[in-house]
């Protein structure tokens, strides 16, 4: 009976787990660009990052000059938390396959 308990337990508390765990983006910036990337960077006037577009670019830019070697859902990942939690630019809609 302990042993079925605790199996209940575990699969009721994975998706509360899962929902507080942060996300791939977040965990990227945070552990690879926020050193030299603060929030003052994003907002200042010289800002690269325009739209969606460019902001995907200097992403893969960086990551890129800091030898990181993400992947392309890895970009992507970082793209959206960084829009997500301080650009809002609009996002292109993925185009559907013919």
């Amino acid at each position: 009976m302990p042993f079925a308990l605790l199996v209940l337990l575990a699969a009721l508390a994975s998706p509360a787990l899962a929902q507080t765990a942060p996300e791939r983006g977040a965990l990227l910036y945070g552990n690879h660009c926020v050193e030299c990337h603060g929030v003052q960077m994003h907002w200042r006037e010289q800002r690269l990052a325009r739209d969606w577009t460019s902001l995907k670019y200097q992403v893969r830019r960086w990551q890129g000059e800091a030898r990181l070697q993400w992947s392309e859902a890895d970009i992507d990942a970082v793209t959206r938390h960084l829009n997500d939690t301080i650009y809002r630019f609009p996002q292109p809609q993925p185009q559907a396959r013919r």
